[in-house]
């Protein structure tokens, strides 16, 4: 079960690397709100669905904070040269961490690939989501959070 509406962000801790720079969660608590995504080099969803993320990411870059999670789902998962080179290929440019031992999946208690968690500006999950679609739905939700009226 992934966390539940209204839980607080979980630290940003435990990453095996990171990739585009190191955030904290007192980064991005008090700023803006956050859009946390959870992606794989082995998950086909997730790279259909990246240029859509990317547009978002692009769209929306000076009113929302977007971080990447890879999360290895096989030991093929874990080679960080292939990570990095998918992430490049896919042009995943925003902060990635590389979650080798699920530190943060954990945390996080997700299960999916892709996965999308938004959270307010006070740190707060407002919406959930998994599964390669629903971009709609996603901006919707990130469009309330940013009290963008639609």
């Amino acid at each position: 079960m992934a966390l539940k509406l209204r839980s607080q962000m979980p630290e940003l801790t435990g990453a095996t690397e990171w990739l585009n720079g190191q955030l904290t969660k007192e980064d991005l608590v008090g700023t803006k709100p956050t859009l946390i995504h959870f992606w794989s080099i082995s998950c086909g969803l997730c790279k259909e669905a990246m240029p859509n993320v990317n547009d978002f990411r692009d769209k929306y870059k000076d009113q929302l904070n977007v971080i990447a999670v890879h999360m290895p789902r096989s030991e093929k998962d874990l080679d960080l040269e292939e990570i990095k080179k998918v992430a490049a290929e896919h042009e995943i440019d925003q902060p990635i961490f590389v979650d080798n031992e699920h530190k943060l999946t954990d945390a996080f208690e997700n299960e999916y690939v892709p996965a999308y968690y938004v959270f307010d500006e006070e740190g707060q999950l407002r919406h959930f989501q998994a599964g390669g679609g629903g971009m709609k739905m996603l901006t919707k939700r990130v469009n309330r959070v940013l009290g963008i009226k639609e």
